[in-house]
């Protein structure tokens, strides 16, 4: 489970819940040189200047703004050390208006596949995967390589293999085993084959606990995050794990489909959390065996 928030997180998120040093911060934010006078902000605002230095004061209390003389005037700007934080902070406060985001990445893939799809079907593809993808934080980046991996698993199941065969790794939340399967068998077979996960249930991120057991073993997780199981993803593959998912998967024929009976890590110590690590990098050896050994058989008889 993720942990509490800690108390300096607690006191920013209520420094930021008020409305008024929200806006304060977002002007600060998208100020083209970073900074703004009283004066400005309260015109900006359509406040009293001395309700607008009071809300300052508590921000800079915080130490998440700092202030700069300049003559007369006093200048007041994201610190310096704070600036990842309260764009994180400020950016969960608001909702996103994503409109443009999804333009630019419907524009984006339709030069990507020129000639392959359809701008109509791209961006038929795109608002899906928004909207499966809802509540996340960085929403917009994550449909666009969402999107991509669709239509990338789309083309793969409708077109030439390439060769390479595909495992797909699924269980409920795409936040625990499947991410630790996949993570493990990219390292290991690299080119070789073709890796994807998915969640039935997924979560909005990878557990803090997986990520820490891959790094142990200097396995990486790259840019992975939890995604729902689509139906191009289970036609392109050519092995389909599941943990703990039921009767999720859809059945298709000529997919060869494995159920390994690996124990959650939700709620689990972290002594826990490496054996089922352990566990699932000496099922995914087996599995690359097997794979190589029947790449070779079928190249055998090819020839």
């Amino acid at each position: 489970m993720d942990a509490p928030p800690n108390s300096d997180a607690l006191r920013s998120l209520k420094r930021i819940s008020d409305p008024t040093r929200a806006r304060l911060l977002r002007l600060l934010l998208d100020a083209p040189d970073g900074r703004g006078s009283v004066t400005r902000l309260a015109e900006t605002l359509g406040l009293r200047q001395p309700t607008v230095s009071h809300h300052l004061k508590l921000l800079r209390d915080e130490g998440l703004v700092e202030r700069t003389q300049e003559g007369r005037t006093a200048w007041y700007s994201i610190s310096a050390d704070q600036l990842d934080r309260v764009a994180e902070l400020v950016r969960d406060d608001q909702p996103a208006d994503d409109t443009a985001a999804l333009g630019r990445i419907v524009a984006d893939l339709a030069t990507r596949y020129r000639g392959v799809f359809a701008r109509e079907s791209i961006e038929q593809y795109v608002r899906d995967s928004y909207d499966r993808l809802g509540g996340r934080n960085n929403r917009a980046s994550l449909t666009s390589a969402f999107a991509v991996s669709r239509l990338d698993a789309l083309l793969r199941a409708t077109g030439d293999r390439g060769g390479v065969p595909e495992v797909l790794f699924v269980c409920v939340q795409n936040a625990g085993r499947s991410q630790l399967a996949s993570a493990v068998l990219r390292q290991l077979a690299g080119d070789r084959v073709s890796v994807r996960s998915a969640g039935s249930e997924p979560a909005s991120a990878v557990r803090s606990t997986i990520v820490t057991v891959l790094d142990e073993v200097g396995t990486p997780l790259g840019g992975e995050f939890p995604k729902p199981l689509t139906d191009e993803a289970v036609r392109a593959a050519d092995y389909v794990i599941t943990m703990g998912c039921g009767d999720a998967c859809p059945i298709y024929p000529g997919r060869e489909y494995l159920d390994w009976d690996v124990p959650d890590p939700v709620g689990q110590p972290l002594a826990r959390v490496r054996e089922i690590r352990d566990d699932i990098e000496e099922r995914v050896r087996d599995l690359l065996k097997r794979i190589d050994a029947e790449r070779l058989a079928n190249t055998a008889n090819a020839g």
